[in-house]
């Protein structure tokens, strides 16, 4: 029996969508490569034309989203943010309840109108300060920080990507725009239910060590000294690593410097050689110690060539770091910046066999050693985040009240409608700019490239849907199961098949996927589709059970130095939670009546 060649486009958009989710959820590559491997078989199929994914990129999504990233930018770098930052350090040890919803609330007031990563990129060292001043594992605020700028972003239509495309995809299935506070009246009863049940069940979160104490075991300032290795030396023809001297517990080889080479690598296999300038971690006590035995100076002994003041630092690797897919051989920091990478943590583990050679990836976390000028230099350098103390990087203090001005006058121009948010936000993103409250190649950096890319490829799979028709056999297909329940039961099923595909891949591209459907199945039943909209909003940013569905959740994964299990336990909780208030709220504002 052949096949209906009208059937050929649907069944092909259909498996191909089967396939991405597939590779999303197995991070087979990057989600923006996989979408644009999709986007070029429909090409090459015949289903999509040039045409169709050139007007992709005039999508308001993209420029609202790319515009919100420069503000967030803009607030960022005058230090608008970073004075709750201080207030929050400073109160948490005399009362650590309220620091904790302050810290929790401020987050998600914050990812209300900025984009959530940025913020929580921001409130990481925050958290750390705050545990160590209230003496608890850093892991115990870490996940609910990401939760928080998760409930945050469903506050408003700007506060994540997520809403701003669900809102495009429905206005292009013919619905009105969402206003920017359209969505706030379920939006904050979730936050302020979230943030509650995060404090009453913190108790389920483990205390678990990050990759900062695997080098920070033995307590006490620590020094960088190099030795020289002269010709009468005892310890020449001996291997580094079995010289007593070298190998103790407050005192540790870290190089062995021939020449230009660093030797770091094959450590273990190192003969010594006259010359070689043996590079050693150690406590002020052993540098005197050392001395007073005659290791440092004199006859056939070291010769001390310089010491400085050594720190150990915690780098985390955002979507914007300029050392993402480098490897750490690639980088030299030794030869570059004159600090050691120690050890690379990732998935919540230590990857300890040959971590050089591994290409860096958002999520990862770096411990590198040396001194802190030179830590600071290569963290400023490369956009990398500082987990181990809040950023002492320049502010252009006196701009924050310009860029404050300005982000406030974009979410009261959106609020009066003045003009449609891509347009208000593309003037928003210029004036932070032409104001100097960031600068053009800071903001190019800020902007996260890869969204942006995920965004344009999977706004052209949903028009290979709509080209074939894709959304109504799925709609005809789910229509009898749904029809005769009750309408919160369908909106219901939306909600939970939107939330469980979003603890799998990449939220925006269910939010692609799922917002037609929706719609399709709200009209085939008879109902007003907009609370079905409301409710894929929602789903599609409540990711809470696992650390891959949402980046803000991959950003603390390792930082916490969690395990995958470390957010099932909680995040079940907050799932059940977000779900009964989405289903309580959204039937009292969007009434689920017929159209």
């Amino acid at each position: 029996m052949a096949l209906d060649p009208d059937l050929l486009g649907p069944i092909l958009t259909g498996a191909l969508i089967v396939a991405l989710f597939a590779g999303f959820a197995r991070e087979w590559r990057a989600p923006e490569v996989i979408a644009g491997l999709g986007v070029a078989v429909l090409l090459v199929a015949g289903v999509l034309e040039t045409p169709d994914v050139l007007a992709v990129f005039s999508s308001p999504a993209i420029t609202t989203i790319a515009s919100m990233f420069v503000l967030s930018a803009g607030l960022v770098r005058t230090g608008a943010m970073d004075r709750f930052a201080r207030f929050a350090t400073e109160h948490a040890r005399s009362s650590p309840a309220l620091s904790f919803f302050a810290f929790l609330g401020a987050t998600a007031a914050m990812s209300a109108f900025m984009n959530n990563t940025p913020v929580v990129m921001l409130m990481i060292p925050v958290a750390v300060q705050i545990a160590r001043q209230t003496g608890q594992a850093s892991s115990k605020l870490l996940i609910p920080l990401s939760y928080a700028a998760i409930l945050g972003g469903t506050c408003t239509l700007i506060g994540t990507s997520t809403n701003l495309l669900v809102d495009t995809v429905a206005r292009d299935q013919g619905l009105a725009p969402f206003s920017i506070f359209e969505i706030a009246p379920v939006g904050l009863i979730a936050a302020t239910a979230g943030i509650t049940v995060m404090f009453f069940a913190r108790r389920l979160l483990p205390d678990r060590q990050s990759v900062t104490t695997l080098g920070t075991a033995q307590p006490g300032r620590r020094f960088i000294v190099q030795a020289v290795i002269d010709e009468g030396s005892p310890h020449v023809g001996a291997r580094a690593r079995e010289v007593i001297a070298f190998n103790q517990p407050e005192r540790r080889i870290i190089d062995v410097l021939r020449g230009d080479a660093s030797l770091r690598r094959d450590l273990d296999d190192v003969i010594l050689e006259p010359g070689d300038i043996v590079v050693l971690r150690s406590s002020v006590a052993e540098i005197l110690s050392m001395k007073e035995e005659g290791q440092l100076g004199g006859d056939n002994t070291l010769q001390q060539t310089g010491s400085r003041s050594s720190a150990m630092i915690e780098i985390l690797i955002g979507p914007s770091a300029r050392v993402l897919g480098r490897t750490l051989r690639h980088l030299r920091l030794r030869r570059r910046f004159g600090i050691y990478p120690i050890a690379l943590h990732r998935g919540g583990m230590n990857m300890a066999d040959r971590f050089e050679t591994t290409p860096l990836a958002v999520g990862d976390t770096l411990l590198i050693e040396g001194a802190p000028e030179d830590l600071t230099r290569f963290a400023d350098e490369n956009n990398l985040v500082n987990v181990s103390e809040p950023s002492e990087r320049g502010f252009r203090r006196d701009k924050a009240p310009l860029a404050i001005g300005i982000a406030l006058a974009v979410v009261a121009g959106a609020a009066l409608n003045i003009m449609p948010i891509a347009g208000i936000a593309m003037i928003g993103a210029v004036l932070v700019l032409v104001t100097r409250c960031v600068e053009v190649d800071e903001a190019v950096q800020a902007v996260d490239w890869r969204v942006l890319g995920l965004i344009a490829g999977m706004l052209a799979i949903g028009t290979a849907m709509q080209k074939t028709e894709l959304v109504t056999i799925i709609v005809d297909a789910i229509e009898p199961w749904l029809m005769g329940l009750a309408p919160i039961v369908a909106l219901a099923c939306v909600y939970l098949l939107t939330t469980a595909l979003t603890e799998l891949v990449t939220n925006n591209a269910v939010a692609v996927i799922v917002t037609p459907v929706a719609i399709g199945l709200a009209q085939a039943l008879g109902l007003d589709p907009r609370p079905f909209v409301v409710a894929v909003m929602i789903a599609a940013s409540a990711s809470f059970i696992t650390p891959i569905g949402y980046q803000t959740n991959t950003l603390v994964y390792n930082a916490g130095g969690y395990r995958f299990t470390d957010f099932l336990r909680l995040g079940l909780i907050m799932d059940a939670t977000t779900f009964a208030t989405a289903m309580a709220i959204i039937p009292l504002v969007w009434p689920l009546v017929p159209a």
